[in-house]
């Protein structure tokens, strides 16, 4: 068993590599957050309660000779119903595109039926490169991390799954992170950035919030101002300080509308009818992520911006 805890120099080559790795896992393995802390920002939603990722975020790992395009994707569980059956036909469709695949066991829970589960699962994909990230290891002593690490080396063997490595990580304490980017970097194939620098994410949970948003807002005004409104979410970031079993996603964003004589049609009589469109939305939007939210709205008017080709860029059009 090869367990990685330091980087050996690699050798210097001039290759560009680019692709596609995720995390899967239990619900709460630490995916997400071993994602933001890869990133080295908030791009996915984390928090303590199981299934609060619905969709595939991706984090984009930016390095000098590499960029690693993370798929962070929900929990692989025994489906109760039909949103958990097309949750892991989310899973498995990810699995079958990706360059390398991460699979995060806690070092703190015993290897249980959930995990065997989904190895199991992982053990039918042949050709996609496997590594065993064993994470919050900043939870157990050194004694019960080397028998984690002994114990995942033997869920492979028993299930004829050979790990390209084990990599004990503490994505909180920030422990062997860019080790294993070190790691997962080489799996990926040769070729130019798919990204621009910069991008950390193409999260399209921002389109979809800005989309219930903008039908909240329509609702009652559809006849007077049929598309003339555009939503752009300008921040959405989990509230610092928060305990962990109370987390708040503070989300900011401004509705655009082409003249300053709709704004009080948005607006309504004493802002009744922007407080009815924020009451609306922050629970399509609670729904959609799985976590509490406080929606922040403003009304900004964008002259003429359905026949400015700046402005629809701008609005992401």
């Amino acid at each position: 068993m090869s367990v990685r805890t330091q980087s050996s120099e690699q050798p210097a080559e001039a290759v560009h590599r680019a692709g596609f790795a995720c995390f899967v896992g239990r619900p709460n393995a630490g995916k997400s957050t071993l994602t933001n802390a890869l990133v080295g920002q908030k791009v996915a939603i984390t928090s303590n309660r199981p299934q609060t990722t619905r969709h595939t975020v991706r984090g984009i790992v930016h390095r000098p000779e590499a960029q690693l395009i993370l798929v962070d994707t929900p929990g692989l569980h025994k489906p109760r119903t039909l949103l958990g059956e097309r949750l892991n036909d989310v899973v498995r469709t990810t699995w079958a595109e990706v360059d390398a695949i991460g699979f995060c066991i806690p070092a703190d829970q015993k290897i249980g039926p959930g995990d065997r589960f989904i190895a199991k699962e992982l053990a039918g994909i042949k050709k996609t490169p496997k590594v065993a990230i064993v994470t919050k290891t900043d939870l157990v002593d050194g004694k019960a991390l080397a028998e984690q690490l002994i114990a995942v080396d033997l869920l492979g063997k028993e299930l004829g799954i050979t790990w390209a490595e084990i990599v004990p990580v503490s994505a909180t304490a920030n422990q062997q992170v860019d080790l294993l980017a070190d790691l997962l970097v080489p799996l990926m194939p040769e070729g130019p950035a798919l990204y621009p620098e910069g991008d950390l994410t193409d999260e399209p949970e921002l389109v979809m919030v800005a989309e219930l948003i903008r039908e909240a807002a329509l609702e009652g005004v559809r006849d007077e101002l049929p598309h003339s409104i555009a939503v752009v979410v300008e921040e959405m970031l989990p509230r610092e300080d928060r305990p962990a079993d109370k987390p708040l996603l503070d989300i900011h964003a401004n509705l655009y509308i082409e003249r300053t004589s709709q704004k009080g049609i948005v607006i309504g009589p004493k802002g009744k009818r922007l407080k009815d469109v924020g009451i609306k939305s922050r629970k399509q939007i609670e729904a959609l992520l799985g976590t509490p939210v406080f929606l922040d709205l403003h009304v900004k008017v964008a002259k003429d911006w359905q026949r400015d080709p700046k402005q629809l860029r701008k609005l992401g059009f």
